[in-house]
């Protein structure tokens, strides 16, 4: 899962009054005047809860004419907490070596030799997952550790090497080797990105 994702369900649950929410569809789906007489709130205040649930994906609603109810995403509530889980717990024991073996070397050179021209641009994306990861280390290796880069900013880094931004941009998502939050970029610490050296 995207630590873009993972960050939002968590903001979805900093609010006391949003895991109340929470807590009480658990039991079971209800509209938003019973939550409201429930936690003691207005209606209106339930709407702004919602609205930052459903967002984050952690409740779904259904409308029966005039009265909108509310339940549980129960696969995405569990799927967000596992995914947590996972990335924070997932080099634990220090298996990913820091330094590359001969082979690994030899491979890595190989691939941004065979995948990239001698002027540096990348001749296409490669489709085998390992060399897909070499590549996508490679380029974030020349971004700026620390820098916030906008969307544009970004493609117009990633258009330096290739033409198709847009595919590059979301594999530096989907892999972590970059984070986005309102449409501002930035590396995450290296610890976090998708190890090539750990596939066979």
């Amino acid at each position: 899962m995207q630590l873009d994702k993972i960050v939002s369900y968590h903001k979805a649950l900093a609010d006391p009054t949003r895991v109340k929410m929470l807590i009480l569809l658990a039991d079971g789906e209800l509209n938003g005047q019973v939550l409201a007489e429930k936690l003691g709130v207005t209606p209106a205040t339930i709407t702004h809860h919602a609205a930052k649930l459903r967002e984050a994906s952690l409740i779904n609603e259904r409308r029966d004419k005039n009265t909108i109810y509310f339940s549980l995403y129960d696969y995405f509530i569990r799927n967000s907490a596992q995914a947590t889980l996972d990335l924070i717990y997932k080099n634990k024991g220090g298996t990913v070596p820091m330094i590359l073996n001969d082979k690994d070397k030899s491979l890595k050179d190989s691939v941004i030799k065979n995948f990239f021209t001698a002027e540096g641009d990348l001749k296409h994306i490669p489709s085998q997952l390992k060399k897909k990861l070499i590549v996508l280390n490679y380029l974030v290796s020349k971004l700026e550790k620390g820098r916030k880069y906008t969307e544009k900013e970004l493609n117009a880094f990633i258009q330096q090497y290739h033409p198709d931004f847009a595919t590059i941009r979301r594999e530096f998502i989907m892999h972590q080797f970059m984070f986005r939050e309102n449409e501002i970029y930035e590396l995450n610490p290296q610890e976090m990105w998708a190890k090539w050296e750990t596939l066979s």
